[in-house]
């Protein structure tokens, strides 16, 4: 059946934007970072989206896993291509960020919806190289990888070895006769394992590799090893090398596995820029810092939290949120018209916590990001200082902004019934994109323990009289007196967040100290307290949110009906979320039984404040069509037509009748057995 989709807005959905309190261009131009970003956005959304050879023939759904693959590098290759024309229109030189936002951001997911074969050669290698080579390395290495000379991936992870890096086996062995380093893999577990393009894509790839001279070993190490030649693709003598197979997403990334037979590659492909060793004898000169290699991780981590969480849960809660103004179903009311599904509470309360999440998450990745800036330009200047708080914060937001997303992303799946089962959907695509952010570039309960290690030293520090750093400014004031009444006001919120981190911080300080003092290690000690100091530093990464959000809502210059809207976000994140950590806030706040049922109405009453704007807060997104790619998420609301539309590209449906029936079914049904 052939359905022409209607050229007009769905009704429902046109009355929900004629409901709108405020200005959506204003909305948009705050999540931008202000109005000469959105208009550059916009114009770099239409650049790409307007190429026809950059859209699908046939949803990627029904492609091979091998065709997949296939079609991402033709698609890549033409965007690259169209970035260095945009580049050229736009009188902008070479934009790493750029790069990452088309080939690891939501512009990105328009084109490649399953992942990017080349994102981690501007993503990881780059960088990489820039943040650990010479002056001269990254003369040679980043002009080469720039240009698109070379082809790179970041080989970490291993068979046996992910978030645990010191625990990599693969080896570097340096040989001062040949000045040359030996690449090996001792065992089976010490083959890369996950690097995204490794599998046939890359042919060059940044190794980390346990370096040893003379004999011993210095701890691990960049290496920059050619993998393939450079006109033939072939596999070089020594590598061993291929694609992991499918997964439950990201399957055009090419995801590769790499092992080394003794292969050698010259003493300067060891990037040198902290730790040096010397052509005649080997001599070993160490970094100044071991901290100095965090550069690489804590980047991809900050870009992660915007790049991937941030910008697929926008897409679900837009889905979702038009989705549920369009679908009507069931009577509230015997005899009256369905309703819209919105109208429920329930599927409000699916909702829009998760929509509050969004812009939490929004305006706390940017604050990262600018944190992340300014302590960059302070390594390069020698100054350490600010390196720990930063790497505690990259490790616990990304930890907690995938799992949110994730979590948040499934919510918005099941509000959407089955439909929102259906690939098609986009639902099943962005869910399989965040919940594999939860495992790679760090695991987030490994990411949650290291920032544990940052809390327990900053607790004995506090106890000690010690000024505390910026994100941890809350240890100074201590717990709170349970004879204090609880307010519902927002300012309430945040110390109750504050109170509950420091509560758990010291439960799990206490657990700590009471292991070591009967006799544990204190290596058992942390394994026995270790689900305390998870909880400790997810307490510790939301109550930042919360403090984040709440600052931003009561300092941003915006209209007083913006202002309204966004206090009112905030105030649903952080009811939503005490609420659901409920426990915590009864044992460490001021909150106490007979408390709950008010905030329980609080959360109800938000609910129903956001309702007549929902459809316009998403909107505010800006995510066009072609970006979210959901019949259920369009802008026009024509949900029905355009499942059908969908339906019909199945290649089942291009003939009457299957082969199978012929082969199969027919002789079965005649066969009278």
């Amino acid at each position: 059946m052939e359905v022409k989709i209607r050229q007009v807005v769905n009704e429902d959905l046109l009355r929900e934007r004629q409901k709108c309190t405020f200005d959506k261009e204003e909305l948009t131009n705050l999540l931008d970072g202000g109005s000469d970003k959105t208009q550059s956005r916009r114009e770099l959304t239409e650049f790409f989206i307007s190429d026809k050879s950059l859209k699908d023939d046939v949803p990627p759904e029904y492609l091979s896993h091998k065709e997949k693959y296939e079609e991402a590098v033709r698609k890549s290759c033409l965007i690259l291509k169209k970035i260095k024309d945009w580049e050229s229109q736009s009188n902008n030189g070479g934009s790493a960020e750029l790069f990452q936002s088309i080939l690891g951001g939501m512009l990105g997911s328009a084109m490649l919806s399953d992942g990017v074969p080349f994102a981690l050669h501007h993503v990881m290698f780059i960088p990489a190289v820039l943040g650990q080579g010479t002056l001269k390395q990254q003369a040679y290495w980043v002009s080469r990888a720039w240009n698109v000379e070379i082809m790179c991936t970041y080989a970490q992870t291993e068979l046996g070895h992910g978030t645990f890096i010191r625990g990599l086996e693969t080896t570097a062995h340096y040989d001062p006769r040949t000045e040359e380093f030996i690449l090996h893999s001792p065992t089976l577990t010490s083959y890369k394992w996950w690097p995204g393009g490794l599998g046939h894509t890359a042919n060059y790839a940044l190794v980390m590799a346990q370096l040893y001279t003379n004999g011993q070993c210095h701890g691990i190490h960049p290496f920059i090893v050619q993998l393939r030649d450079e006109d033939t693709h072939m596999p070089l003598p020594g590598i061993k090398i291929g694609e992991i197979g499918a997964k439950l997403g990201m399957n055009a990334t090419n995801n590769g596995y790499l092992g080394f037979d003794h292969v050698r590659i010259p003493r300067d492909h060891m990037l040198m820029k902290h730790a040096q060793v010397l052509k005649v004898d080997g001599t070993y000169i160490k970094s100044l810092s071991d901290k100095l290699t965090y550069g690489t991780m804590i980047f991809v981590r900050v870009s992660l939290i915007k790049g991937v969480a941030v910008s697929n849960l926008a897409k679900a809660v837009t889905i979702a949120t038009r989705y549920s103004a369009v679908r009507r179903q069931s009577e509230m009311k015997p005899g009256e018209r369905e309703p819209q599904i919105i109208d429920y509470k329930t599927q409000q309360h699916k909702i829009f916590p998760n929509l509050a999440t969004a812009i939490a998450m929004t305006i706390t990745s940017n604050w990262l990001w600018n944190v992340y800036s300014d302590v960059t330009s302070q390594l390069e200047a020698g100054n350490l200082d600010s390196l720990p708080e930063l790497h505690a914060m990259s490790c616990c937001l990304k930890a907690l902004c995938t799992f949110e997303a994730a979590r948040g992303i499934e919510e918005c799946r099941k509000s959407c019934g089955g439909h929102g089962y259906m690939t098609c959907s986009k639902l099943p695509t962005v869910y399989g994109l965040v919940t594999a952010a939860e495992t790679y570039e760090g695991e987030n309960t490994v990411l949650y323990l290291q920032t544990a290690r940052y809390l327990m030293k900053l607790w004995h520090q506090v106890k000690s009289g010690e000024k505390m750093p910026y994100t941890a400014k809350y240890l100074e004031s201590g717990l709170p007196s349970k004879s204090i009444p609880w307010k519902n006001t927002l300012t309430n919120l945040v110390e109750g967040f504050n109170h509950v981190a420091a509560g758990l911080i010291q439960t799990a300080s206490d657990s700590l100290d009471r292991l070591v003092a009967s006799g544990k290690s204190p290596e058992h000690a942390w394994n026995e307290s270790s689900l305390r100091l998870v909880q400790c530093a997810e307490a510790h990464s939301r109550a930042f949110l919360v403090m984040i959000f709440s600052d931003y809502v009561t300092n941003v210059k915006v209209s007083p009906p913006l202002k309204t809207i966004l206090t009112r976000l905030c105030e649903l994140f952080a009811v939503s979320n005490l609420l659901r950590n409920l426990g915590h806030f009864l044992m460490y706040s001021s909150t106490r039984a007979s408390d709950v049922d008010g905030l329980l109405q609080w959360q109800e009453s938000l609910l129903a404040d956001i309702r007549p704007n929902a459809v316009s807060i998403v909107d505010s997104f800006d995510i066009c069509d072609e970006i979210l790619d959901s019949p259920l998420g369009s802008y026009d609301g024509n949900v029905y037509e355009r499942l059908l539309e969908e339906a019909n590209k199945s290649p089942l449906n291009a003939e009457p009748v299957n082969v199978s029936f012929y082969k199969y079914l027919k002789p079965f049904l005649k066969s009278n057995m």
